[in-house]
Formats: C-alpha cells, structure tokens, sequence
C-alpha cells in the first residue's frame, strides 16, 4: 500500500507491506465538496439562524456592537462572513457604532497587511478595528471561574451592548473543538485568565482531549466565559482540506457551535479495532506543520490510539525550527520527558507559564512512546529535544521496528489535525 502524509507543501509517500497496515484514518472533511458558494452558505445560515432571534433583530436599539474576530493565525473566511455580519447589523439600525476587535488570546498584534489580507482592503478603511493585548489592554473583571481560573475581558468587548462573533469549527486537542466560545476566552481575555485555563491540572483533566466537550474542564471554563460576558451570536463555519467553507452554522453561541460540532463529527470522527504498535501521522502539511511545537497537535491525536510503549511517527517539516524559546529549553534542560512532566505537573494554576501546555502534551506523550520527527530540522536539534530524527518514513518505520524488536501493525492518520480516532468499544 502507497501512504502519503502531507508535508509542508508537498507530500511524503511510502510504500507499505499491506499485512503491516492495520487501517488508514481519512479525514472524510478534507476532499469534502462546498454545496455552494462561501457568502451563499454564510447569508443562508445568518436566515435561519439557530435558537435565536436574527442578527438584525437583536441589533435593533443597540448602541455599540462588537464583533469579535479570528485572527492572522486561522484560516478564517472573513471576507465572506465580516461583510454579511456588518450588514445584518446595520438593516435596522445603520447609525449604530460598531467595532471590529480582533480575538488575538495571547498571540502577537496582526500587522496592517494581514488584516488586510483577512478582511478586504475596504472594511480595513471603512471601519473600527481594535487588536486585543492580553497584557497591555484595560480588563474588566468577572470572578472567578469554576476552574478557580480568575475571568479578566476586555474592556471593549465587556462594554458592549450586543457581543457577537465569527470563526471557525475544527478539531482541538484539548479544547476539544475551536469556535464558538473560544472567541472570548481565550480570544479576549487577559494573559492570567488564558495560563490559569490552560494550566497543567485543566490540561491533565481527562476530558481535555480533540474531539470531546463533555467532561472537559477547559471547555466548560470557556462556555461559563463566553455566557458572563454575554456573547450573544455566532457565525461559524467548517472548511475543507482546500481551507474552502463547507458548511456554516449562525445563531446562539453554544447551540450554533454545537450544530457545527455534530456536523464535524460526522466527518472526522472514526474508530480503530485496537490499540496500534506505531502510528504515522502528520499535521496536514502547511501552514500547520511550520514547526516542533505545533507539531504536538498531531501527536496528542496519536497519542490516543498508540499503545503505551508503541511508537509514534509524526511527519512535520517544521522548516520556521523549534516553535518557540520556552518550549525548546524545557524539552533541552537535561531532564528526561517524565521529570519534565512532573515538574509541569507541580505548577500551581496562577504561575502557568506561557507555551507550558503544549510542553505538557508532548512530554506525556514522549513518556508513553518514543517518538520519531522527519522534518527538515537538523538532527542534532531534534535529538536534543530528546526527539529520534528520521529523514524519511521508510527510515522511521525500520528505526520503529528496531525500538520495538519486531514488525507491528501500522496505524495511519495523514491529517493528524481534522481526524478525531477513537478505539471501538467492545
């Protein structure tokens, strides 16, 4: 059998002895076909619009409207949704203040050019557009979570009258799905509202993997979140491999998100007979494999299918390096992937440090697998990582075999990312 894993912005293949493959996991999103055009699916959700009233009507009367918006780093369509929220908005109230603030969590400012890129060089002229600082913006105060997570939003966004917002549904690996509530925490919360939900107790909750809401801490945080603050509407919507909008789904925050989380499991969601002895995956070629760190994303996905002392082949290219300074000295720090665990483990909810989740992730998994990188990366860094570089899959396969000291079945998932695997409950 011929497996190809996406790599950067080309392809690996290999050529697998088919007794050795015990199932390929595709994601049946990614060649999914959009049954219209983006600003069609969009103005079509936004007519029937899920447990809610239309967006035009719950603009009625009001004074200042926020809209809060993805940033530079999701592929969000926001030149076919901004357009068709602003004009809901305005229908029956076209004098009404509106501003655009930009749910950047605790990522960096996007610069004039990919807002541009984002939304059109017109609504970047025509209207008010704020970027959300997680450490710099005034906060307005909300208690505490029922995480213990102190609730700390932005002014802008806690000030106003109606709080609505776009984005996109997708698989996470510890928020279960993006969307939806995400748009507030950690979209704009203060930095010490975002580590506390992030913390090393919330991530090691046993919910808090891709593809569950139900039990999981972190995502119960961010509903309580988003209902504080009182986000009232939603556009969301899914997209294919082609990052083109398949579906969109308008309305109540929680009952819009979940239409399209249902709608996403349908897709994504698939199971295996058993527990695999090594699992290849990747993290859907680029933008998403650009480096080490957000290359965690895919082996927390293996991680769930790969039997404990199994291995874990992860295909990134990973040509920006490392992924982040904090993230590559713990993982440098001369310390084995247990002890780093452990010590992530003993960080009290208000010291969470920044990336310290995505450390957690990939130290548990490498304390339950060796894992194998073929990325563009140096040997050298990889292995100080306490990472076993390979440069290509057969290569990866031959040093599996050999960590194993025999020739296991073979588990594929091509999109580590959009692919939800679960074991088949016997």
């Amino acid at each position: 059998m011929k497996i190809e894993i996406p790599y950067g912005r080309t392809v690996l293949s290999a050529d697998i002895p088919d007794e050795r493959v015990g199932a390929v996991l595709n994601n049946r999103l990614h060649d999914y076909e959009p049954p219209a055009a983006a600003d069609v699916l969009v103005e079509q959700a936004l007519a029937s619009p899920i447990d809610s009233p239309p967006l035009c009507e719950l603009a009625k009367g009001k004074k200042n409207v926020v809209i809060l918006a993805s940033d530079h780093t999701r592929p969000v369509p926001s030149k076919a949704i901004m357009p068709a929220m602003l004009r809901e908005i305005r229908r029956f109230n076209p004098q009404v203040k509106i501003t655009i603030l930009i749910a950047t969590g605790c990522h960096r400012e996007s610069t004039r050019e990919e807002l541009v890129h984002k939304f059109g060089r017109e609504i970047c002229e025509q209207e008010t557009i704020a970027i959300h600082d997680c450490l710099k913006d005034s906060m307005v105060d909300y208690g505490v979570l029922p995480s213990g997570a102190p609730l700390s939003v932005n002014r802008i966004g806690a000030q106003a009258d109606l709080l609505v917002a776009e984005g996109f549904i997708e698989p996470h690996f510890f928020a279960g799905f993006s969307g939806g509530r995400k748009s507030v925490l950690p979209g704009i919360c203060a930095a010490s509202t975002v580590y506390a939900n992030h913390s090393s107790h919330m991530i090691d909750s046993p919910g808090a993997h891709s593809g569950c809401l139900q039990g999981n801490r972190i995502h119960e945080d961010m509903v309580e979140g988003a209902r504080r603050v009182g986000l009232s509407f939603i556009v969301n919507v899914v997209c294919n491999g082609s990052k083109e909008t398949v579906a969109a789904f308008a309305g109540d925050f929680e009952q819009a998100h979940l239409a399209g989380v249902s709608f996403l499991n349908g897709l994504c969601r698939m199971q295996v007979e058993e527990e695999a002895g090594i699992v290849i995956t990747g993290n859907g070629g680029f933008p998403l494999d650009q480096n080490i760190y957000q290359a965690v994303k895919g082996i927390s996905t293996a991680d769930i299918i790969c039997r404990r002392g199994g291995v874990i082949i992860m295909a990134a290219a990973s040509v920006d390096g490392h992924g982040g300074d904090e993230f590559y000295h713990t993982f440098t720090s001369g310390k084995n992937a247990d002890e780093i665990l452990q010590d992530i483990l003993n960080v009290p909810q208000d010291e969470t440090r920044p990336d310290q989740w995505q450390s957690q992730i990939l130290a548990r998994a490498m304390v339950r697998h060796p894992v194998i990188l073929i990325s563009t990366q140096p040997h050298e860094l990889v292995q100080k990582m306490g990472i076993i570089p390979a440069d290509d899959i057969s290569q990866a396969i031959g040093m599996a075999d050999e960590l194993l000291g025999r020739k296991e079945k073979i588990v594929v998932i091509p999109d580590g990312v959009g692919c939800i695997p679960a074991l088949k409950e016997t």
